[in-house]
């Protein structure tokens, strides 16, 4: 059996934690409590099991032995899987699988409680079994120590977290399971103190276990085990009462009709329900205090909101004994939590309470003190949690008004204009509880009252107040939208509100004001928008959803009664209203939600006469463009060719263009008439017909008018003279923009004949050439109205319009110059990229307005965005987009969107020209830093940092898939290269070329490039040094190394990186990680691995030391005079020679040929490509089974002190050869050929052979110092010097035989020279 001696709490897989309690008296002593008596049941403990009687091999063990499960008989074992294989499901009814458990459990308790410990730990995903062995002797937590290590660790999914359809119902089954356990366990199995005391001491013990499946299971079971017990508690309590009512009743009676014998039965049952209540307490506060008290603030969120959404479940259902501050405090505490899981559940389980009036009165201390909390959470970044803090607070509201304060409504308030659509509703409906839903008293009897003594008058008014001190009155849609589902029937009294504006205000009534009246039309206007259209504003849904049946019939019958409504109440409003051009633009747009067929069916034409006739007057009247607009949508609406009144429509509309286009004319020829002076009167009279012909020309095909050729006048006349006023320009351009596109829809629809295509064609030019003038023109807000049109005409002329099978529209493709494209990207560069500070005439002088600010940038990001449309779609060379990407990083808050977006989709159309476009930029912020700053400007500068984070900006916007931009990143490699050395520098090659700094930045490309790649942009980089470049170490040439090593980082392993021995830097970071090498070893397999990685690290790290040098290639060491050694620093003082040169020749002799048998290994490719030096490097194998060490060792994996030693010593600098590390001998062979690529090294003349050479050499120098306190290894080196120098005669040999040109002398000096020892010997 399972005895509870302790509850870790802090439980590891290999020691016991400090335990909850000293001692478990609860659950312990359970051997002497099954002997007494108890409700009636004997508690004795069951026979035992016939696995008990004997016991097989592996008993005690997992299971698997032929006959046995679980340590009892296999059939026990079928129905424990069973009952968890029934639990998966989920098909089968709980409560006869719960009955079966209950026979077995009264058959043989051990067996049935086994059979239920097994089952919990099924159901944690742990494929171990708990044996009767275990369940007799073991202690919990040893069981559970046990099953943590048979855990399955593999994979972390467990039936609780696992998805697939075979798991999705489990979590609910295995709640439902316990639940029902319970319920049939809850009148003698639960009171026997076995099956309870060990069911929850096991799960104690599971849910502080430090693995999350066992954890999360018990406390979920823990807690659907505490929410059955809280059922139980409250029966029983419902019983008492009833018990004890019954026991008064019969003792109240007279002592003759008193049953004493009920009395004591009664009695009896009272005790009876109060001590099983009394256990069922001890048991919930053994769940409650050592599992929830630890599981409510778990590290795992999933675990914590399983603890407070049981503890809403208790105070809810046994208020009594849980809805208190004990209980409540941890609800609150929780609704701090980090994650947006439990804090749902907190306010969930609140609402369970506050929805219960009954309740409120044990809240009151929690909510005084939460309840700021409980506000605050309105602005969850959690959008579900805002939208149930809002509803708790509506039930804290109907609740007790008192509770909230004006500051905590006005908090909740604004949320109605939120973009989110459930927080909007969650707080419209606040809003209506709270202002709307109240009534008096005396309007109960005006019920049936319509238009302005409804009872809705009063609530539309206090919409309006509300909207109008939001101070939000572009948002009217979204406030509509947020009270729509609960207010809709207020927000459909179209008829109170008519009345409100057309009907006097009755007596006593204070009449709407001018502006609570602009307010009403808006709300109005919205209302009727939202019935007729049936989807939320823009910005509040993801789209036009499908309407139901009814949704569409309910959308019917609103613009029916719509239609007849406003059919006859719109002129009357536009009559009352027709002078305030606000109120004027939202009337005209009703009808655009009409029923027309109802003008016909309903006999209204009288009614729509009257309409046409206030919007004719309305046009007269009126200069406003959103007027004009409106009523032009209005006609447009109107003039449907479905319905029968297009006809009356069409003639009212054609009558009122042809009185337009005449005036206009006619004010026209007096406007242009020569050596006349306009006057202010003739320019407002042509202003305003432009005006109004404009605004119709937008909706309607005006071609039969012919405005093309009076516009075109007005603007040539413009260009000619250059007093035209403003705005007469800006609608000219307008108007002859709208003519351009009526015309072309006309020849793409219909067919067209050639004459109108050529005829259509010369317009279109002569009216990008108009434009383009104006480009120029003083006006700023010209010059934006012409670059805004010439961008939608070019974009609209491109190739583009011959899409879709449009060949014949052939003709019409236009493509700007040069120069035209040239304008545009200046106007972009003047008008777009300004400082906020600058741009003070495009909002008339109101920069210190915030909204016009807002307005401003919108406008330019609207430029930028036209400009950026004609790069994308190739209408522009995309070169042009250089000047656009350079402002990348310094507007990137303003138009980093838009930017990027266009360098996307110009990589998308050309990568290779989009990566010359984006080096482009970087040259050209370059040049104009050198323009500014001169050539000997700062490398660390604010400039050239930001051009550099620019560049490293620009890098990432590749990607990381480097070969779908291969070809793009070579191509910015080489056009970097080449812009970095094309201007020499005038003081000759000494000093570096102007703009090699520009290599700084091009390396922070070299990421990008594939391995191969490296070598390839490398070499093509050493096209363009000359050999005193390779040498210099000034800090003026660090770009280049700098560069350089970005190459070879990380390149290929035939790569080789010469680094200057002066730099004790990268020596002493590859000395920390390597032992001084004092002998010959063998190098493990692990350490040459790292090795190899970190010398391409340490020359990264290393990369902008000032004194490395990078690869050299040769230069005569006969340029300068060697330096003369004095006596103490010459090699005869530090390695002094032994007399006795007889007492070792054979050590010569043995050193001299590993040496040779070295170098012929590392010439090898060379004596392919060289068949005249084949025979003379050619020496026997016969040492190479001894040369164990590998060649890293020789360069890389000296002693500390042997490089700094040797370069002390020498009269030039020595460099290290970082060579490819080798394994062995089998390794050096197939590595040596490719360190001496011959397509590296062998591609050019033999005399940069000899250069290459001439590496080794240095690379020999190096190795031919011993260290200082290895005297005793003197001669072998010598011997080994001699071999060596030998063979490297043997190569200048031939390669002079290849090269005659060179000078042998300069060539001996320069290899001499290197070490007056080695002359010496």
């Amino acid at each position: 059996m399972i005895a509870a001696p302790e509850i870790p709490t802090d439980f590891t897989l290999l020691q016991e934690s400090e335990t909850h309690f000293s001692s478990d008296t609860d659950f312990e002593d359970i051997e002497g409590k099954n002997q007494k008596q108890g409700k009636g049941k004997t508690c004795k403990k069951g026979k035992k099991g016939p696995a008990e009687k004997g016991k097989s091999g592996n008993g005690g063990g997992k299971p698997g032995g032929p006959n046995r499960m679980n340590g009892h008989h296999q059939q026990n074992g079928v129905e424990n899987m069973m009952l968890f294989e029934v639990v998966k499901m989920g098909k089968s009814a709980m409560q006869s699988v719960v009955d079966d458990w209950i026979e077995s459990y009264k058959h043989d308790r051990d067996i049935a409680l086994l059979d239920l410990i097994n089952f919990f730990i099924q159901c944690s995903g742990c494929k171990g079994v708990v044996t009767a062995e275990m369940f007799r002797h073991m202690q919990n937590s040893e069981i559970i120590r046990k099953m943590t290590e048979e855990f399955d660790e593999d994979s972390g999914d467990y039936p609780l977290t696992m998805a697939g359809p075979q798991w999705k119902k489990f979590k609910s089954s295995f709640c439902e399971f316990i639940g029902v356990l319970v319920r049939q366990c809850q009148y003698s199995i639960i009171y026997d103190e076995y099956m309870m005391d060990t069911v929850i001491s096991l799960l104690t013990g599971l849910s502080d276990s430090q693995v999350r499946a066992f954890r999360h299971t018990s406390t979920l079971a823990a807690m659907k085990l505490m929410t059955a017990l809280v059922n139980v508690a409250l029966n029983l309590s419902i019983n008492m009462d009833n018990t004890q009512r019954q026991y008064e009743a019969e003792r109240n009676k007279i002592i003759g009709k008193r049953a004493n014998d009920r009395l004591e039965l009664l009695l009896q049952k009272r005790k009876e329900l109060q001590e099983n209540q009394d256990e069922i307490e001890n048991m919930m506060n053994a769940i409650f205090k050592g599992v929830f008290v630890h599981r409510y603030r778990d590290a795992i969120a999933e675990i914590r909101a399983i603890c407070i959404e049981e503890i809403g479940i208790w105070m809810k259902m046994y208020s009594d004994a849980f809805l208190n501050d004990s209980y409540l405090k941890y609800v609150g505490w929780t609704m701090h939590d980090k994650q947006g899981e439990v804090r749902l559940k907190c306010l969930t389980a609140l609402q369970g309470l506050y929805y219960n009036k009954e309740l409120n009165s044990k809240l009151e201390l929690f909510t005084s003190r939460f309840k700021d909390r409980i506000v605050s959470m309105t602005l969850d970044k959690e959008y579900d949690v805002a939208v149930q803090a809002i509803k708790l607070l509506t039930l804290v509201l109907q609740s007790s008004e008192e509770v909230l304060t004006a500051e905590d409504c006005e908090n909740v308030y604004h949320l109605v204009y939120s973009a989110h659509r459930p927080v909007a509703v969650a707080a419209g409906e606040f809003l209506y509880k709270k202002l709307f839903s109240r009534r008096d008293p005396e309007d109960d009897g005006i019920l049936k009252r319509r238009g302005r003594q409804s009872p809705n008058a009063n609530l539309v008014k206090t919409l309006v107040f509300f909207f109008l001190e939001s101070e939000l009155h572009e948002h009217a849609a979204y406030l509509v939208d947020s009270m729509w589902d609960c207010a809709t029937d207020l927000l459909k009294d179209w008829e109170c509100m008519n009345s409100l504006l057309l009907e006097e205000p009755l007596n006593g009534e204070e009449p709407l004001t001018d502006r609570q009246e602009s307010a009403l039309i808006e709300i109005m206007l919205c209302t009727i928008r939202q019935a007729a259209e049936c989807h939320p504003p823009v910005g509040r849904g993801t789209g036009k959803r499908v309407l139901t049946a009814k949704e569409k019939k309910t959308q019917l019958d609103d613009r029916t009664k719509i239609t007849e409504l406003f059919a006859v109440a719109l002129p009357q409003l536009l009559a009352k209203y027709s002078v305030d051009a606000e109120k004027v633009t939202n009337l005209l747009q009703l009808p655009q939600y009409f029923d027309l067929e109802i003008y016909t069916t309903g006999r209204l034409e009288k009614h729509l006469d009257a309409l046409l006739r206030q919007i004719r007057d309305i046009v007269e009247k009126h200069t406003d463009i959103d007027v004009l607009e409106a009523c032009s949508k209005t006609y447009h609406a109107l003039c449907n060719e479905e319905f029968t009144i297009f006809n009356r429509v069409d003639i009212a509309r054609s009558q009122l263009i042809d009185e337009l286009a005449d005036k206009f004319n006619r004010l026209l020829e007096d406007f242009l008439q020569e050596g006349e002076e306009p006057d202010e009167d003739d320019a407002y009279q042509v202003l305003s017909t432009l005006k109004r012909i404009t605004a119709f020309h937008n909706a309607h095909d005006l071609s039969r008018w012919d405005l093309f050729g009076c516009n075109y006048k007005l603007l040539k006349t413009g260009i000619e003279n250059g007093d035209m006023p403003e705005q007469i320009v800006i609608h000219a351009l307008q108007c002859t923009h709208y003519v351009i596109l009526w015309q072309l829809a006309k020849v793409t629809e219909s067919s067209s004949t050639k004459e109108d295509l050529l005829r259509l064609k010369k317009q279109m030019r002569v009216f990008c050439q108009i434009c383009q003038h104006y480009l120029t023109n003083v006006n700023t807000a010209v010059k934006e109205q012409a670059f805004t049109i010439l961008c939608d005409v070019l974009m609209i002329f491109s190739h583009q319009i011959m899409t879709g099978g449009r060949d014949m529209l052939e003709p019409l493709v236009y493509t700007p110059d040069s120069s035209l494209q040239s304008e545009l990207l200046s106007f972009i560069l003047d008008h777009v990229f300004i400082d906020q500070d600058d741009d003070n005439n495009s909002a008339d002088g109101q920069q210190d307005d915030e909204a016009s600010k807002i307005e401003a940038l919108h406008k330019r990001r609207n430029l930028l965005a036209a400009f950026c449309k004609l790069i994308v779609y190739t209408v522009v060379e995309m070169n042009t987009a250089a000047d656009i990407f350079k402002q990348y990083m310094k507007y990137y808050n303003d138009y980093g969107d838009i930017i990027k977006e266009t360098m996307s989709k110009t990589r998308q159309i050309d990568k290779i020209q989009c990566a010359k476009t984006l080096i482009l930029s970087l040259q050209q912020l370059f040049n104009e830093m050198i323009q500014e700053n001169g050539y000997n400007f700062d490398r660390s500068s604010p400039t050239f940092s930001g051009i550099k984070e620019l560049a490293r900006r620009f890098a990432l916007t590749f990607g990381l898939d480097q070969l779908k931009t291969r070809e793009a990143i070579a191509m910015l490699h080489k056009d970097g290269i080449e812009f970095a050395f094309k201007e020499p520098n005038p003081q000759g090659e000494s000093h570096p070329p102007l703009n090699l700094a520009f290599l700084d930045i091009l390396s922070e490309f070299s990421s990008k490039l594939l391995r191969q790649d490296k070598r390839t942009v490398y070499v093509y980089l050493e096209k363009f040094m000359t050999f005193q470049m390779s040498l210099r170490r000034e800090d003026v040439w660090l770009p280049l190394m700098s560069y350089r090593n970005s190459l070879l980082a990380g390149g290929d392993d035939d790569t080789m990186s010469v680094i200057s021995g002066i730099s004790s830097r990268g020596s002493t970071v590859r000395n920390k990680k390597t032992k001084p090498a004092t002998g010959k070893r063998k190098v493990p397999e692990a350490e040459e691995s790292s090795s190899s990685d970190s010398m391409w690290l340490n020359r990264e790290q290393t990369m902008h030391t000032p004194v490395m040098m990078q690869t050299p290639q040769l230069t005569s060491t006969i340029m300068r005079e060697p330096k003369r050694l004095r006596p103490e620093e010459s090699y005869m003082g530090v390695y002094p020679m032994q007399p006795e040169h007889h007492q070792a020749p054979l050590d010569y002799k043995q050193q001299e040929e590993a040496a040779r048998q070295q170098q012929e290994r590392a010439a090898m490719n060379y004596v392919k490509l060289r068949s005249n030096l084949q025979h003379a490097i050619r020496r026997g194998t016969s040492l190479m089974e001894d040369d164990e060490e590998p060649i890293v060792e020789d360069v890389m994996m000296s002693s500390e002190g042997r490089i700094e030693d040797l370069n002390e010593g020498m009269d030039f600098d020595t460099m290290d050869i970082d060579l490819p590390p080798s394994k062995n001998r089998r390794e050096r062979t197939e590595l040596k050929p490719d360190f001496f690529d011959p397509a590296s090294i062998m591609d050019e003349s033999p005399f940069l052979t000899l250069c290459s050479w001439y590496k080794i050499t240095l690379e020999i120098t190096s190795y031919s110092k011993p260290a200082e306190d290895s005297a005793t290894r003197l001669p072998g080196n010598l011997g080994q010097l001699g071999g060596i120098w030998k063979t490297v005669m043997y190569f200048f040999t031939a390669l002079l035989q290849c090269e005659p040109v060179l000078v042998m002398g300069e060539v001996l000096n320069a290899v001499l020279n290197a070490n007056p020892y080695i002359l010496y010997q």
